[in-house]
């Protein structure tokens, strides 16, 4: 990744921005957006986390366009003090920040196959290698109005529980992770579940469920993703796709 800061911040945290802004163009190239909504954040080792400058389109996000924010919401970058945060992210990020210090990094999305998914009581079926990663592994959280309110974050956070995804009812998708490359992952076989999901239904034929063992072998196969590098592997092959971009995330 990229390391050349051309501002006085730390180097671990121009890399913090480097990865994240990479992060939301991947997003984009994926059709992962919705114009100006919808947010990814990324915790530093002070606490505070980044998020992005609100009106900016995913695929042009750089790494001068995140905005350093507190716990309160305060934003506290003193070289982009007047950038403008999304409310329903502040909420959204803080409290999966504040409650998870095992999930560093937390992406939001609204994409047609997550909010048709969040939509449909059974929520997210088993009928997919893709969702076998999250069986009995991700949370569900009803509906409550545009997360304006601070008060909806004791509900985000305990419909999470110890999950690093959640489908949020009606309205779109949540998966995090311990870094940029693990949440990553998430949100690729989340939305790839998704979208199986809505194309199976939509062939009106009965489906067929895999046996409830093998699905919970197939969960657990996934947990040792990490443990042999695939996440890692997997998120450098996927900055290829945006190599040519490069230059213009890191500025």
């Amino acid at each position: 990744m990229p390391t050349d800061d051309p501002l006085d911040i730390s180097p671990a945290e121009w890399q913090a921005r480097c990865d994240l802004a990479a992060l939301y163009r991947l997003l984009a190239h994926f059709r992962m957006t919705d114009l100006i909504d919808t947010h990814i954040s990324l915790r530093l080792e002070d606490g505070t986390f980044l998020i992005n400058r609100y009106g900016t389109l995913f695929e042009h996000m750089k790494a001068s366009d995140l905005v350093r924010i507190d716990s309160d919401g305060n934003v506290v970058d003193r070289h982009f003090p007047n950038h403008r945060v999304n409310q329903a992210g502040f909420v959204i990020h803080s409290a999966i920040h504040a409650a998870r210090p095992d999930l560093h990094c937390v992406i939001h999305t609204h994409t047609a196959a997550g909010i048709a998914v969040s939509a449909q009581a059974r929520g997210l079926l088993p009928i997919s290698q893709h969702a076998l990663k999250f069986y009995n592994r991700i949370g569900y959280h009803r509906y409550q109005g545009i997360a304006l309110c601070l008060d909806e974050r004791e509900q985000l956070v305990a419909d999470l529980g110890t999950h690093s995804a959640m489908i949020l009812c009606n309205h779109g998708l949540l998966a995090a992770g311990g870094s940029a490359a693990e949440a990553f992952q998430t949100i690729f076989l989340l939305e790839r579940a998704c979208q199986a999901q809505v194309q199976a239904l939509a062939g009106g034929v009965e489906l067929i469920f895999p046996e409830a063992e093998t699905c919970e072998f197939t969960a657990q196969q996934f947990e040792a993703d990490d443990e042999i590098g695939l996440i890692q592997l997997g998120w450098d092959a996927a900055l290829t796709l945006i190599e040519a971009q490069r230059h213009e995330w890191a500025a």
